[in-house]
């Protein structure tokens, strides 16, 4: 039978096992870099795995997993991200989240489980592999990325090329991607806007922060479609914003919050130099002041262009060519897999989960409490993931 025939056969026969999985961890999400149940969880599921283990310690909780072919060659990298997210879920789904507060809202569930399925799919032609595979699960994606952390540990050694696989909105068991920028770089804006505060009903007699903070606030939207060209965007929304605790008192302060995407470092260098003036410019013109602190997340995560091509090459052959669809523009949400990118060449992917019945152009969209993920596709994600590897160290 030929390799990619057996590999959909295999992972077929799994998906029963990757569903229960999957659906383990959305019932018991936890946020942050220390999931130590989700740790747990996944050691447990690949314990008859012939693997090299390392799992990190109680405060940073990765596990990487390398498995060793029969045979020398080249090292790939596989990713999945375990974390949840701070967000309570409204789906109702029978095996919804049992802890207040934290959700698996942008299918990280779905991604360890695919992971688990691809290091088992990959145990089993081990006699086929030249080389090695290097299993990468990572905490806190969402808190600020757990994967730099990795890297600075060593991960990348060796690595030859890397993938990871992300499950969107979408028709579902379609892959998509493309090359150069395939997500957005994310920064983060936070300014206070410093007056003196007073009785609500004298403000003559105090500095008050609140209109100046307002006319930030519409001065930044307005900024980023005058400043950066439509072919580069930016985009930039204001999400947080506060100022005094009770409502007949003008405060000291008002504090506004915003993130920023972008697709380019040019952009986020112009961004860093240019909006604390914008910021301080305004405040000083209501008499206040402001103290502006812009600060760089992730950087833009871009594909190297022949691994995009090469991975739509590997998933058209596996799967047909119209569950492999180029990628029209870039989704400017951010990813910490851009550090991984950043220093191999590969690509990252995007996988529709959209449920049957269901209008992928109006479902909920990730960091939704309602989002819903169809599960059915763990066996093509776990393929997938296996199929990318053994393009680079199959040796029949």
């Amino acid at each position: 039978m030929p390799v990619s025939a057996s590999i959909l056969a295999d992972s077929a026969a799994l998906l029963p096992d990757l569903i229960a999985l999957r659906r383990t961890l959305h019932a018991q999400p936890e946020a942050g870099f220390a999931l130590p149940r989700t740790q747990r969880t996944v050691l447990n599921a690949m314990a008859s795995l012939d693997l090299e283990v390392t799992p990190g310690p109680h405060d940073f909780t990765s596990i990487v997993a390398v498995l060793r072919g029969t045979r020398p060659g080249p090292t790939v990298l596989l990713r999945a991200d375990m974390d949840a997210l701070r967000v309570t879920e409204e789906t109702g789904l029978p095996f919804a989240s049992q802890t207040p507060g934290l959700m698996h809202a942008c299918g990280h569930d779905l991604h360890t489980a695919a992971l688990v399925g691809a290091a088992k799919l990959l145990s089993a032609h081990r006699d086929e592999i030249a080389g090695s595979v290097v299993f990468m699960f990572e905490p806190g994606e969402e808190a600020g990325g757990g994967a730099q952390r990795l890297i600075s540990e060593g991960v990348l050694t060796g690595v030859e090329a890397a993938y990871g696989i992300h499950v969107l909105p979408g028709r579902a068991g379609v892959f998509t991607t493309r090359p150069g920028p395939v997500m957005a770089g994310a920064s983060s804006l936070t300014v206070r806007v410093l007056g003196r505060s007073g009785h609500g009903s004298r403000p003559h007699q105090a500095v008050d922060p609140v209109p100046a903070a307002a006319q930030i606030i519409s001065a930044l939207h307005t900024y980023v479609t005058r400043r950066f060209p439509v072919f580069d965007p930016v985009v930039l929304s204001v999400t947080k914003m506060h100022a005094s605790e009770i409502i007949n008192a003008i405060p000291d302060e008002a504090t506004l919050g915003a993130t920023i995407r972008a697709l380019s470092p040019e952009s986020v260098e112009t961004l860093s130099r240019e909006l604390p003036s914008l910021t301080d410019g305004i405040a000083s013109a209501f008499g206040c002041r402001a103290e502006t602190e812009f600060k760089s997340v992730y950087p833009v995560t871009s594909n190297d262009p022949k691994a995009a091509t090469h991975a739509l090459n590997v998933l058209g052959d596996l799967f047909g060519a119209e569950r492999a669809v180029p990628l029209e523009h870039p989704i400017m949400a951010s990813e910490s897999f851009s550090a991984v990118l950043n220093e191999v060449p590969g690509a990252f992917i995007f996988l529709g989960t959209t449920p049957e019945g269901e209008n992928a152009d109006t479902a909920e969209m990730n960091h939704s409490p309602r989002a819903v993920f169809d599960d059915n596709v763990l066996a093509d994600q776990s393929a997938a993931l296996a199929s990318l590897a053994l393009s680079h160290v199959h040796h029949p």
